[in-house]
């Protein structure tokens, strides 16, 4: 795809600039009487090379932005205009250049939610769908507001669950720092004393002594295999298969499936939710959920139920029929099928699951952080006692 830059008279007779990507002059040129433009200069950009690691633009960022976009719309000004004025306010340079494209998609005439797609990385299909729902509805403020709510309950479970991980990771990574410190540079030590001694050393010291000379000849490529097992985790995770799987493990492991599973959950039934709430119909807005799960595991069990449901089923059978969902998020929406408050309903659950979350989290880093320091303490305790051994014995013989 290449970049052109374009001068046009819309159907309404007005002068605009703006900037298309299109393969050939013919396609852009296509495009334009598509949108029934008069074109005035078409000119090819030239190449620009750049390398950007994502998008360089936060979930607060776009959390920033589509609660100051509600606020304006709902003030009434033109959607041009916010865009516009949400471009220059940015401190983001990245998302000022998404706002900016966005503007000029929007003056060619696009609709808000088609040159939202544009930018996947920065507006996810659940983002692009409920704007595309306000838009049709002529609720585009109040759709915002509900994303804006969305983004940021969301923003604070992940914040929650960052920072009840740092202390246990960063204890982890001392431990494991402290004991390669010891064997590689303070055993060695040790053993040259016991080594020139010439006494028999006891078993334990033996073992740290043969364990430092094993780390000290193989650590560059114990290294290297934990680097590669990492890298070759994150390409198995890539594949459809693998996703499942390593998701599927996350959830059951102890202390971790807790949190993931209720995680999960609540950010299905807040997404799902949140969709119905702005008038996506039910297929879509399952179809957007399991798009957005985060989790492979949820997003087969909901793409079985999509498939229930187009077979005329409502949705309350088929979860159960997953065996992913708890019992209570079930009989809940049943519940609420049948009263017709399905999207107040699934509001209702997931702010009970983000406390469910916040107690799991809670239970997780007490678990952790007393196990963590047994095993630290246990073993730079056990190796100090190990290297001692022998001088005990030396200073029962000396005696």
């Amino acid at each position: 795809m290449r970049s052109w830059s374009y001068k046009a008279i819309t159907p309404q007779g007005k002068e605009v600039n703006g900037k298309l990507e299109a393969k050939t002059q013919a396609e852009a040129e296509e495009m334009l009487n598509g949108r029934r433009m008069r074109i005035v200069s078409l000119k090819k950009d030239p190449i620009e090379i750049s390398i950007k690691l994502g998008s360089g633009i936060s979930a607060k960022d776009i959390s920033r932005f589509t609660r100051q976009f509600s606020s304006m719309c709902s003030a009434g000004l033109p959607i041009l205009q916010c865009i516009d004025i949400l471009a220059d306010q940015a401190e983001n340079l990245s998302l000022r250049e998404v706002l900016k494209k966005i503007s000029t998609k929007i003056q060619g005439g696009s609709s808000l939610s088609e040159a939202m797609k544009e930018h996947p990385k920065v507006f996810n299909p659940l983002y692009v769908h409920m704007v595309a729902a306000g838009e049709a509805g002529g609720i585009l403020d109040e759709v915002l507001r509900r994303q804006a709510d969305y983004q940021e309950a969301n923003n604070r479970l992940r914040a929650k669950i960052k920072k009840a991980m740092t202390y246990p990771i960063l204890l982890t990574v001392v431990a494991v720092g402290a004991m390669i410190v010891l064997l590689t540079f303070v055993v060695p030590i040790f053993a040259d004393m016991f080594t020139a001694s010439g006494n028999a050393l006891p078993g334990p010291t033996q073992f740290v002594i043969n364990l430092s000379n094993f780390l000290k000849q193989y650590l560059p490529f114990i290294a290297i295999a934990v680097v590669g097992a990492i890298v070759g985790i994150k390409q198995y995770k890539k594949t459809p298969s693998g996703a499942k799987v390593l998701d599927g493990l996350k959830m059951k492991l102890p202390g971790v499936g807790p949190v993931e599973t209720k995680g999960s959950v609540a950010r299905f039934t807040r997404t799902l939710g949140t969709l119905l709430n702005a008038g996506v119909s039910i297929i879509d807005s399952l179809k957007v959920t399991a798009n957005t799960a985060g989790n492979a595991v949820i997003e087969d069990a909901i793409m079985k139920v999509v498939q229930s449901i187009s077979g005329g089923q409502n949705i309350a059978e088929p979860l159960k029929e997953t065996g992913v969902f708890p019992a209570m998020v079930i009989s809940m929406i049943a519940v609420g099928e049948k009263t017709g408050g399905l999207s107040e309903m699934l509001s209702k659950i997931a702010d009970f699951y983000d406390e469910e979350v916040n107690d799991a989290v809670d239970a997780m880093t007490s678990m952790m952080e007393p196990a963590i320091l047994v095993v630290m303490g246990g073993g730079i305790g056990g190796l100090m006692i190990a290297m001692y051994m022998p001088m005990f014995s030396m200073a029962d013989t000396a005696s």
